[in-house]
């Protein structure tokens, strides 16, 4: 964790911007928080340990978080922004319940390696990317 802190710290340095207890207090939760968490979920988290931070300073800080590379903001259809560690963790996809919203993270090397090949076939430079198919669960349609 002590890594995720030093890069976080050179990016908002490196943007100008001032280092404080909060951003680290609102980071530490974050990263101790080992889920897809919304702004609100995180904010309500925080709240409970250091009453004195706001909700805008939570959103601010997990947008430079984001901007830092340490997490991927998603949307599962719902309109809600969530946020998943990204530093230090497997790359993976997801499967979205469209009718209770339950989400289901997968990974396959064959998925991945076809990526690859249509980025080398097309002379793309691939920065990033996400594979998210929504559909319905087993549990929603036995």
């Amino acid at each position: 964790m002590r890594r995720e802190f030093q890069i976080f710290d050179d990016y908002i340095r490196k943007k100008g911007l001032r280092h404080t207890e909060q951003r680290d207090r609102i980071l530490a939760v974050f990263l101790a928080t080992e889920r897809h968490v919304s702004v609100d979920e995180l904010y309500r988290i925080i709240k409970k340990r250091y009453p004195e931070i706001g909700y805008t300073t939570v959103y601010r800080t997990m947008r430079l978080v984001a901007e830092a590379g340490l997490c991927v903001e998603t949307d599962f259809g719902d309109g809600v922004a969530r946020f998943e560690h990204k530093y230090g963790h497997e790359h993976h996809d997801h499967l979205i319940c469209i009718k209770c919203g339950r989400f289901i993270e997968v990974y396959d090397r064959r998925i991945e390696k076809l990526q690859e090949v249509l980025v080398r076939k097309h002379g793309f430079k691939s920065e990033h990317h996400k594979l998210e198919i929504f559909g319905i669960c087993k549990k929603c349609n036995p």
